[in-house]
């Protein structure tokens, strides 16, 4: 009697009609592990749902928000522009979206002027506020000022991240001279980028011209007295070379605290490599690590602050988590053992 209820039950199974997920159940799946801040997993199943349905602008709006928690502005960008060109001016709040990427990349007259696309469109809409509470922080942050200086339409957008991208993964793997190349290339199509001239000399530097660099820095510093790149190329530049001007530099940055996640790593880790350990401490926590755990010298500069102010556990969790995020750490030895 027990193998005739078996075999009804398997019979029974077998006629069953496989639940086959759509791009709602994945989305929905997505959204609940973005709650949960899981981003991983998000990340999956929203790749999911563009998978299964991949007109539909709104999961490609939601990737493109995970992207950004995660700091993976260049990727979220490239979708949110993907978004605008198959859909023209339909998803408005892509808009707002680019201008807080770009915000974040240090990239203010790009954040600009997609925050006030965002307001011609949307004056009264969702993220109204928050895109004129962007625009005071800018004209507070960018003494230039320079509202026509919006950078390239949106139609150069994707070469532009190409750039970008490329440029930063050599910058962060300091691979100098692939860096320089692609920085030229970047600097002639898009020289309003100002960004790119100080991650130009940056490379320069370390790659064994550090003249030019030293003198292309002093000139951009000239020209713009108080910009924080200008003076945290040239408190490393000074400090490498064993001149006492370097801290000069570091005074003017002591005192700064910007509004961007990839500025104030950027003054962390100066303060790191020129000796300032418990400045460079107290700036590392105060970093929002979901957006700068993509920067390889997020891990390396930290874990080595930790490490010099004897806070010898947390040097090596975080030097363990960098290796475990970025394969370029498995090749090195601990910071602090160079």
């Amino acid at each position: 009697m027990q193998n005739v209820k078996n075999r009804e039950k398997d019979r029974k199974s077998n006629n069953l009609i496989p639940f086959i997920p759509e791009g709602d159940f994945y989305f929905t799946k997505g959204v609940e592990a973005f709650r949960k801040r899981k981003f991983e997993v998000a990340l999956k199943w929203m790749n999911k749902a563009v998978e299964a349905v991949p007109k539909d602008p709104l999961y490609q709006c939601q990737m493109s928000i995970i992207y950004t928690e995660i700091g993976s502005y260049h990727k979220a960008n490239q979708v949110l522009t993907n978004v605008l060109q198959s859909t023209g001016d339909k998803y408005a709040d892509c808009y707002y979206l680019l201008a807080n990427n770009y915000a974040h990349l240090g990239l203010l007259n790009d954040a600009r002027k997609y925050a006030k696309s965002y307001l011609d469109l949307e004056p009264e809409g969702d993220f109204s506020e928050e895109a004129k509470g962007l625009l005071q922080l800018i004209e507070f942050d960018d003494e230039e000022d320079d509202e026509n200086d919006w950078g390239p339409p949106i139609d150069d957008e994707d070469e532009l991240l190409i750039y970008q991208e490329t440029a930063f993964y050599h910058l962060e793997h300091q691979e100098w001279e692939k860096a320089i190349l692609i920085l030229e290339e970047m600097l002639t199509l898009f020289p309003e980028h100002k960004t790119a001239n100080h991650e130009y000399a940056h490379a320069l530097f370390f790659n064994n011209e550090r003249k030019k660099a030293i003198q292309m820095e002093l000139e951009l510093l000239q020209e713009e007295p108080n910009n924080l790149f200008s003076h945290t190329n040239l408190a490393l530049f000074y400090y490498e070379a064993n001149d006492e001007e370097y801290k000069r530099h570091i005074r003017a940055l002591l005192n700064v605290y910007p509004i961007h996640e990839q500025q104030k790593l950027r003054i962390a880790v100066t303060l790191a490599r020129t000796g300032y350990y418990e400045e460079s401490y107290a700036r590392f926590r105060m970093l929002s690590k979901g957006i700068v755990k993509s920067h390889v010298s997020y891990y390396r500069w930290y874990s080595l602050t930790a490490y010099r102010i004897e806070e010898v556990e947390k040097a090596n969790a975080l030097w363990q988590e960098g290796r475990r995020k970025h394969n370029v750490l498995v090749q090195e030895k601990e910071p602090w053992n160079t």
